[in-house]
């Protein structure tokens, strides 16, 4: 099946092959850490809100 999407002739999948395994486009990247953007993004919306009941009361609306 992977023959059939292949649209390069045998000699450029080749040098395709050996290009992306010489890992010069490969970057380490740290965990992925869903709890820590949740987090993250708890204490940005927290700040916002403060921030917005803090000027509603400053300016007498709430």
């Amino acid at each position: 099946m992977e023959n059939e999407h292949n649209k390069l002739n045998p000699e450029d999948q080749a040098k395709v092959d050996a290009f992306l395994k010489q890992g010069y486009n490969e970057t380490d990247r740290k965990p992925f850490r869903p709890l820590k953007l949740l987090g993250i993004l708890f204490v940005i919306v927290s700040l916002i809100t403060g921030g917005s009941l803090m000027l509603a009361r400053m300016s007498g609306i709430h």
